[in-house]
């Protein structure tokens, strides 16, 4: 058992905590508690579901928000799309490959069924684990709407997948599945009956066999804290252990409250760890954890003695926490141990329900006594569930029976558009990796619009004209550095806004916390500082004296620690806290244009060059292990797929090229369908999706979606008038739910990501004074967007200023109305409205 303060302890704790700089500037502390407000809390019944078994397990995709994942007491999962109460898929359980099993485990299946423990999405929302009480995980995988695919199978002293490779697995019951990055590498990490945990990757091979428990393990918490990460696992007996990837045996022994079962969570961002659990007397304890030191911070008061089982608990908006006791949904505020609110979901809980938040807090699903589940709401998400009925219920009516509704109401209406039916795109074999076919990734595609005779209905966009109908805030700066902002980022923590301009300095603001701003992140409603070290350093990079047509460029390590840019000159490597120059490299000629880390290794680093060229240049032997070529004109863009193994460079020749990073040979090349008479010129810029497959393309003539699978465009919006509309820029919302587009006469275009139809159209003269939202010159030239809020965004304009834009505390959304269809499929265009969207937007 290793005590407090022994060695291994301490180095684990030193390592947990996040360093300082004496260079860094204080901000004043953050008031004791921020202020409340019960509305933010889904209390509200929006609808019951009946399942048809006892839901054992619940979890919500991490970007689609009213996607739910069910598993059952049976068996059984089930995909629920709980905005139209619509079942997607049920998979009853079944054992994918029998044979590859032990005798021992088909024995013990046909003595017992087999409930699920544990269902679980990754990150990336393309898998979902499940653990079985009997030995078994499965993976599926998510093909998008109501596909789902076997993707792996581990059992006792067996393993199957496409490989029908054979491994060890737990023996007896799968208590707890999770997903983690070790080295940036999806895993999946377990637990067992067998007291121990393991990770896998999602070949099937075993990368840790952690032992240590004297006692079944009941749950694990993977985490990340700075650059080192860890797993928290909680036995039976009350011990809590904290493992690093290393093999080298638990680092610290907690003892938790109650010493039974017990789960433990992280705030969403991190930053709070907090735990719940039941003793065997049926006292149930949630407390939060001083990290640091390894004891309780807070125990929070409010719970029924003796429970008959064990609570769960779930956490949200890094606010409140909720239980399910004593029939009921519990609220508490983090910072406050009373319990703040509570709800009885209007009847038919069971003693302990289970209970599950979406990841914008604004849904909250818990378990019935019959064998369903209720669904929560606040306003927001009311909000949202309406216009997903209201979308679903005018899709699904035919043509006819709008023709005779109109006609009743004695009205007219433009054309009328059947229903879509998305279909799964057929699939080619995809990418392999180290020999293995990967599973082609949920990319749908929807069939042709039905052309009908009448003109397609039209629908007003919301339209944001004036300051009053949304948040903006600039960037204060005084400093004399003026110049058009070429590149803008948030930093991955969502606390800063980091600006290269086309002079090579680079500006930070962050935002502090406050009693208006608890979380400390990014908003409009707060101006943030621009930050300096006390130094009075400045980040700027090397400028060579004719730097007229140099091309800014710039990346963020995922920790936020250190930012790499250039400006025609050397790439200089910049510590965030110091603002000092750490290293610089790759001196030109040829002259840097783009830069992106490489996501498994950010020693490696993709680098466009301006003589078309594409440098794979590795840091810590200060070389280039390989250049890339095949483009005509500078490169304009870099992504890597983590999935597909697969880099999609841009040009400024309208050209995409696919490389595959195991070899970096090129796969293919494709060339951008641009407008007759246009030739190739301007950046073309490229970013992936979240589910790591499709493909957002930026060129002024265009934006377009392009599945990587298959190396070919499915979907396509071009303005109509292209010299007095060009677009700038375009980027995902932090969900791939949205995609934003600025234009050079200072429109920013809020367009729906699956079709790219236009939801909202945010004018000048909303976030450009009036006195300079009337010149043509001055439009934002770069769109970036918040990595945690997907309705926040923030532009740079051509003046120099930075602004950050979201919607009305009212809306808290852009746009809700159903949008009109202005995209095209495969370069054909859609049924279109009476209204083109370019007119739309200069309007």
């Amino acid at each position: 058992m290793t005590e407090y303060g022994s060695t291994d302890h301490e180095q684990l704790m030193k390592r947990l905590r996040s360093a300082q700089s004496v260079d860094e500037v204080t901000y004043p502390a953050p008031s004791q508690q921020a202020s409340l407000s019960l509305d933010d809390l889904p209390r509200s019944v929006a609808c019951t579901i009946h399942q048809g078994s006892n839901v054992t397990s619940m979890d919500f995709h991490p970007t689609h928000h009213t996607l739910l994942t069910v598993g059952c007491s049976n068996g059984e999962i089930s995909l629920w799309e709980v905005g139209m109460r619509e079942r997607l898929v049920t998979k009853p359980f079944k054992i994918w490959d029998l044979s590859a099993c032990s005798v021992t485990f088909q024995a013990s299946i046909k003595d017992s069924s087999m409930s699920v423990s544990r269902v679980a999405w990754s990150p990336d929302g393309n898998l979902i684990g499940v653990a079985f009480t009997k030995h078994l995980v499965h993976l599926l995988a998510y093909q998008g709407s109501n596909d789902l695919r076997p993707h792996l199978e581990a059992c006792s002293n067996s393993f199957s997948c496409t490989l029908r490779k054979k491994i060890e697995a737990h023996v007896g019951s799968v208590n707890d599945l999770a997903f983690s990055h070790p080295n940036k590498k999806l895993c999946v990490v377990t637990c067992g009956e067998d007291k121990l945990i393991k990770v896998w990757d999602l070949a099937g091979s075993k990368l840790f066999n952690f032992e240590g428990h004297e006692a079944p393990v009941y749950s694990v918490c993977p985490h990340q804290k700075e650059n080192i990460q860890f797993i928290f696992s909680t036995a039976i007996d009350g011990k809590i252990k904290a493992w690093l990837y290393d093999n080298m045996g638990s680092r610290v022994d907690y003892d938790a409250p109650g010493q039974w079962c017990t789960t433990m969570l992280y705030s969403a961002d991190g930053s709070r760890l907090f735990s719940c659990g039941t003793s065997k007397d049926g006292d149930s304890f949630l407390v939060e954890w001083n990290e640091s030191e390894g004891k309780i911070k807070r125990t929070y008061s409010g719970f029924r003695k003796n429970a008959t089982g064990v609570v769960q608990f779930d956490t949200t908006r890094n606010r409140f926490l909720a239980v399910g006791d004593d029939s009921q949904i519990k609220f508490w505020h983090m910072d406050s141990t009373n319990m703040l609110t509570s709800t009885e979901a209007e009847g038919g809980l069971p003693s302990l329900p289970r209970l599950r938040f979406n990841k914008e807090g604004n849904l909250l699903v818990v378990t019935t006594a019959d064998n369903g589940f209720k669904v929560l709401a606040n306003a927001n998400g009311l909000r949202t569930l309406r216009a997903m009925e209201a979308r679903s219920y005018e899709a699904s009516r035919t043509p006819l029976e709008m023709k005779v509704s109109s006609s009743a109401m004695g009205t007219s209406i433009g054309p009328v558009v059947s229903k879509v039916e998305r279909v799964d795109s057929p699939a080619r074999p995809a990418p392999s990796l180290n020999g293995v076919e990967l599973m082609s990734r949920g990319i749908e595609k929807p069939r042709n619009l039905e052309h009908v005779s009448e003109k397609t209905k039209t629908w007003e966009l919301t339209e944001i004209v004036d300051a009053t109908q949304c948040r903006t805030v600039a960037m204060p700066d005084n400093l004399d550095t003026a110049s058009k902002v070429a590149r803008l980022l948030y930093t991955n923590s969502g606390v800063g806004v980091l600006a290269l301009g086309t002079n090579g300095v680079q500006k930070l603001w962050k935002w502090s916390r406050s009693e208006q701003n608890p979380s400390g992140k990014a908003t409009a409603s707060i101006v943030p500082q621009l930050w300096q070290p006390n130094s009075g350093l400045l980040m700027t990079n090397d400028v060579p004296d004719n730097s007229e047509d140099a091309v800014p460029c710039i990346a963020l390590s995922k920790n936020d620690s250190y930012v790499m840019s250039a400006c025609g000159g050397k790439v200089s490597l910049f510590n965030m806290m110091t603002f000092k120059v750490m290293t610089t490299f790759m001196a030109p000629p040829p002259a840097s244009t783009f830069l992106a880390f490489h996501p498994q290794d950010n020693n490696i680093i993709a680098i466009g060059m301006d003589d078309s060229a594409i440098h794979i240049y590795n840091v810590r032997v200060d070389e280039v292990k390989t250049k890339l070529k095949g483009h005509q004109k500078r490169i304009s863009g870099l992504a890597f797929s983590t999935s597909l193994n697969i880099l999609v460079s841009s040009g400024a020749d309208a050209q995409l090229f696919f490389w595959n990073t195991d070899n970096w040979e090129k796969i293919k090349s494709v060339t951008l369908q641009l407008p007759a008479g246009k030739t190739s010129q301007g950046d073309t810029r490229v970013q992936f999706h979240s589910d790591q497959v499709r493909l957002l393309v930026c060129h002024e003539t265009q934006l377009a979606i392009y599945d990587v699978n298959k190396m070919e465009c499915i979907r396509q919006w071009m303005p109509q008038e292209v010299l007095s509309s060009s677009l700038s820029c375009a980027v995902y919302s932090c969900n791939s739910q949205l995609v934003y587009a600025t234009f050079t006469d200072g429109n920013i275009g809020v367009f729906d990501a699956d079709s790219l139809r236009l939801r909202c159209r945010i004018a000048p003269s909303a976030y450009i004074s009036p006195a300079s939202s009337n010149s043509p010159t001055i439009h934002p030239l770069v769109v970036a967007a918040h990595p945690q809020e997907a309705n926040q965004i923030a532009v740079g304009l051509s003046n120099g200023a930075v602004k950050v834009i979201e919607p009305s505390e009212a809306e808290r959304k852009w746009g809700l109305h159903v949008p009109v269809d202005n995209g095209t499929e495969n370069g054909r265009t859609a049924t279109s409205s009476t209204t083109n969207t370019s007119e739309q937007l200069q309007r």
